[in-house]
């Protein structure tokens, strides 16, 4: 394995050599590259969405070489090298699990994975505030997908006490922001504003159900495309394309496709 992690840096290195390497990965920087890392990243869990385990371990390999380009810059700036990485993340691991890596005298031994993320939380709360981050909300990185990013707002806030008690709370305060959006004319700037605190209302329902928003949204996606390509499968059969169409005739296809997918 180090074997291979050590290849790996000589081939990042290799590629950007100033005089032989190769003229794109010259040109690249931070910013240029985190479009990659992204797509990367959601590659990634596509494959595991899929249980495309052959693909995964390919999707993996992308997403570290992006890790590597990384630190193959910051090693060129010196900044840090792929080592210190390294060594970053095994010190958090090793500090924010104390239950398994304290010393015995202070370990604190649990089987319960609650307690286990309260601990993480309280841990990672201490960090912020020896590093000077003293908000509640410091941290949560803008650039993360919105509906993420609302979610670990939400999740951020309930740690102190800043949340409904139950899911009920969250269903009164969704039907609030209905009646607001209802209210708000079609054509006012006002109706994004209401039409995101909607939005940011849903995400408190589905974190109260401990789901995560983006997958459940992603699922909802995953059915709406099902459904829809059956609907133009539908249509081809009787050679016709959704162009060709009315939306009569697609929705009563559509109820078609959604009662078959419910049967099976």
């Amino acid at each position: 394995m180090t074997d291979n992690i050590q290849r790996l840096l000589n081939i990042m290195s290799a590629l950007r050599d100033p005089k032989t390497g190769c003229p794109w990965d010259l040109k690249q920087s931070y910013s240029t590259i985190v479009p990659y890392t992204l797509e990367e990243a959601y590659e990634v869990a596509d494959a595991i969405a899929r249980d495309s385990f052959d693909e995964l371990k390919d999707e993996l390999g992308d997403l570290l070489f992006q890790v590597v380009f990384y630190a193959q810059l910051a090693k060129e700036d010196g900044r840090f090298q792929f080592d210190d990485c390294v060594a970053a993340i095994c010190d958090k691991l090793e500090r924010r699990h104390p239950h398994v890596f304290g010393k015995s005298s202070d370990a604190k031994t649990t089987d319960n994975a609650e307690v286990v993320l309260q601990q993480w939380e309280a841990l990672k709360s201490t960090e912020r505030k020896a590093s000077g981050q003293h908000s509640v909300l410091d941290n949560i990185p803008q650039a993360m997908p919105a509906l993420s990013r609302a979610n670990k707002l939400q999740k951020r806030c309930a740690t102190v006490g800043f949340d409904w008690p139950t899911v009920d709370g969250c269903w009164d305060k969704v039907k609030e922001e209905i009646l607001e959006v209802e209210q708000t004319d079609a054509g006012s700037v006002e109706l994004a504003e209401e039409l995101g605190d909607l939005m940011f209302a849903l995400v408190n329902v589905v974190r109260k159900h401990k789901l995560d928003p983006e997958a459940v949204l992603r699922a909802a996606n995953n059915k709406f495309e099902q459904r829809f390509r059956g609907v133009e499968h539908l249509l081809a059969a009787e050679g016709k394309s959704p162009q060709q169409s009315n939306l009569a005739e697609m929705e009563a296809l559509w109820q078609q496709v959604k009662q078959l997918q419910c049967n099976m």
